[in-house]
């Protein structure tokens, strides 16, 4: 009985161990490919990239490395890539965008 319990627990933490997160600017090519979607190619892309410096984000991480759009990233993200501990948290934000100021109220 105690054998069957040590069982289930070592297999329930192996199960977490398997899905955990990889963080683009620590994986290793191996830990790379190890997320479902990415690939020899990508990995290479990841990591060729990363030579110019750390991502800060996923739209630094989406603009530097061919094959890395929002879908893409949505799907990544979902497999436990990560970009500084972080998920990817939806649509990327504009560069050139810049707010209007309000107008103000006339009396």
């Amino acid at each position: 009985m105690i054998f069957k319990k040590l069982l289930a627990a070592t297999a329930m933490l192996v199960a977490m161990a398997s899905f955990a997160a990889v963080d683009v600017n620590k994986g290793t090519a191996a830990d790379l490919d190890g997320i479902k979607g990415v690939g020899p190619a990508m990995s290479k892309r990841i990591l060729d990239a990363r030579k110019e410096g750390e991502f800060k984000d996923w739209p630094d991480l989406m603009q530097r490395v061919k094959g890395v759009k929002e879908k893409k990233a949505e799907k990544l993200s979902g497999e436990g890539l990560t970009v500084n501990g972080k998920t990817f948290g939806g649509a990327a934000p504009a560069e050139a965008k810049t707010s209007k100021p309000a107008k103000a109220a006339k009396p």
